[in-house]
């Protein structure tokens, strides 16, 4: 009988995330897009006047909005 760690292991989704373009298991979703923990995690931290802000906003414009409503 397998284990309960080996079976999340093995229905884990992994996505690209729209930042550092890795595939990654965990992360959060804005609106059709895919963010990793680490990316957020380091992006909330980033202040407005570190040259990575720039790199941030700009990797963000990929984010559309999903054009389908329920």
């Amino acid at each position: 009988m397998e284990n309960l760690g080996s079976l999340l292991a093995k229905n884990q989704i992994w996505e690209t995330c729209v930042i550092c373009e890795q595939t990654k298991s965990a992360g959060i979703h804005l609106y059709t897009s895919f963010i990793c923990t680490d990316c957020e995690s380091i992006m909330i931290k980033t202040d407005t006047s570190d040259p990575k802000y720039k790199y941030y906003v700009e990797k963000l414009r990929k984010v559309t909005k999903s054009g389908i409503y329920s």
